[in-house]
């Protein structure tokens, strides 16, 4: 019989509540009137943490979700007859509904992936159709970090990608819904994150933070120069501007501030390590490699995979492998991964007692 479920899910760093610390903010943030739509003193604050994150003057859109991040992103980026190069793992290909096609009237141009990674091999493979005038165009690369697989590109991958992108005239943008993840994993703080994505030469990001103890606050951030007031307008058109603006540059206030972003995002991706070793001692190499982020992918006999989802949820993820996503989040703790790892040893040895 199994035990009393964890008291977290590991079906996803979405399933999390809101960090304390947000929710602080939000509070301190509900005091009298502020002027609506960005234009107050919480929202120019956080442009200048922006600044000092990156270490050099960016522009700023904060946003209220992820795929509407990401139009936004792509919006601000696409020129007319342009599309975008991207992996067939990619959020924006794989979970978005279509909505950057429909939405912006562009082509999303997905390769086959190794891990969920993009290789230069792609892009020179696409780029052939450049100058061709009955072929798509490809104008934008976009990446994810960390990907939809719980891999990472390493600093010098990313920079070689740009290096190749930017030589055929395209921009690179980077989809960053769990960057706090991966630069958490460089361990080289701040300083990681510019390695990462200053200078290897990516242009614009969707920054995350809903899945890192945000409660809906996402930024677009530009690091090459952009014209403000058409980002601006860009992010009305696609309605990520909300009217009480300063409630999203609190949450993210909080976040910047001693670096809480990267301790958040740390301790999640030390329980998904803590989690991988239980799992390998009940599981084997079915355990699947060691996770670089917050995310595992299990191999599970089905009977035990609907046994443990019933009890404690979490997602299929690959069908014709029997691969399983479990992630962890900035509010899992020890005794969460304990209790889980107590019920997947129960269930297996149950599987193992009917075979």
């Amino acid at each position: 019989m199994l035990p009393d479920p964890p008291n977290c899910s590991f079906a996803s760093d979405n399933a999390a509540g809101i960090h304390p610390a947000v929710l602080d903010a939000i509070t301190s943030a509900n005091l009298g009137h502020a002027l609506a739509y960005g234009e107050d003193e919480w929202t120019r604050q956080v442009e200048t943490e922006f600044n000092d994150l990156f270490d050099r003057e960016v522009s700023v859109l904060l946003t209220l979700n992820g795929t509407g991040t990401n139009i936004l992103a792509l919006a601000t980026m696409l020129q007319p007859g342009e599309s975008v190069l991207c992996t067939d793992w990619s959020h924006i290909n794989d979970d978005e509904a279509a909505a950057p096609e429909r939405v912006l009237s562009t082509k999303l141009i997905s390769t086959p992936s190794v891990d969920g990674k993009m290789s230069v091999d792609s892009i020179h493979a696409r780029a052939e159709a450049l100058g061709n005038i009955h072929h798509a165009q490809p104008g934008i690369l976009s990446i994810t970090q960390a990907t939809e697989w719980g891999t990472t590109y390493s600093v010098d991958e990313i920079g070689e990608l740009c290096e190749v992108a930017h030589s055929y005239g395209m921009r690179v943008h980077l989809d960053g819904a769990r960057i706090a993840n991966a630069v958490a994993a460089l361990g080289l703080g701040r300083e990681g994150l510019r390695k990462m994505v200053v200078e290897t030469g990516i242009d614009t990001i969707s920054f995350g933070g809903t899945k890192n103890g945000l409660m809906a606050a996402e930024a677009v951030i530009h690091l090459t120069p952009y014209p403000k007031p058409l980002g601006q307008h860009l992010r009305k058109q696609v309605n990520q501007l909300g009217s009480k603006m300063r409630f999203v540059a609190a949450q993210f206030l909080a976040a910047l501030d001693d670096d809480h972003w990267l301790a958040w995002a740390s301790h999640a991706n030390a329980m998904a390590q803590q989690l991988h070793n239980g799992a390998c001692e009940i599981l084997g190499d079915a355990a699947g490699p060691p996770p670089a982020v917050n995310s595992m992918f299990p191999v599970l006999p089905n009977e035990a995979a609907t046994a443990l989802r019933n009890w404690c949820f979490f997602w299929d993820w690959n069908s014709v492998t029997s691969q399983h996503r479990w992630m962890t989040s900035w509010d899992t703790t020890q005794a969460d991964v304990d209790r889980f790892l107590e019920g997947v040893q129960l269930v297996m040895s149950s599987v193992g007692d009917h075979n």
